[in-house]
């Protein structure tokens, strides 16, 4: 049965990549801007609220603005932490807001950056989508109102859980910027016990 549902998740990841590829179009195959902003490491503030629309446009790029804000999907396999290994958190592109850790993150073949949980439950929304004639279970931050990605229950233990992200929609800060960036208090969590 877990069998069958990861199949028609990989079937449905080609039809997602299949779309993505038209909606986005070359923008989406990470251009040397797009690299560039994922390796930004400029302090923000990590805000309380949905930036309007104006400032989203000019703070993000491209794919970004389109996948955050219109729930498009960036092409696997062609994005900045699909295959990322370092440890460190994963924070809304939008708010600067904390969502995953690289703790929870797995290895899901898809080709999108997958964690098992989110870093507290209260971070996301999770709404019921049934764009591209699939039912699934969209995910979107909860202060930033982002499209993030879907969660699908083939993920591994200890949750079964496989929360399917863009990286478009993350942005990745390093465990040894974590202080530095504002997000000191989350360091904790990443030294050994």
């Amino acid at each position: 049965m877990r069998a069958s549902r990861f199949l028609s998740s990989i079937a449905a990841v080609a039809a997602i990549a299949a779309a993505a590829a038209v909606g986005l179009g070359a923008a989406a195959c990470g251009s040397p801007a797009e690299e560039a902003r994922a390796e930004d490491f400029t302090p923000r503030p990590i805000l309380t609220s949905k930036p309007s629309d104006a400032e989203l446009r000019k703070q993000l790029t491209h794919v970004q603005y389109e996948v955050t804000q219109h729930a498009d999907t960036e092409p696997p396999f062609h994005n900045a932490y699909f295959n990322n290994h370092a440890a460190g958190l994963y924070v809304d592109i939008t708010t600067g807001q904390p969502l995953f850790s690289s703790l929870d993150k797995f290895e899901s073949g898809t080709g999108w950056p997958s964690f098992t949980r989110p870093l507290s439950p209260d971070a996301v929304v999770e709404k019921h989508d049934t764009t591209l004639g699939m039912e699934r279970v969209e995910v979107r931050s909860k202060v930033g109102d982002a499209h993030l990605g879907h969660v699908f229950d083939d993920g591994p233990p200890p949750t079964g859980m496989r929360y399917c992200m863009n990286s478009a929609s993350l942005r990745f800060i390093p465990v040894d910027k974590l202080e530095a960036m504002g997000y000191g208090a989350y360091k904790s969590l990443f030294e050994k016990k």
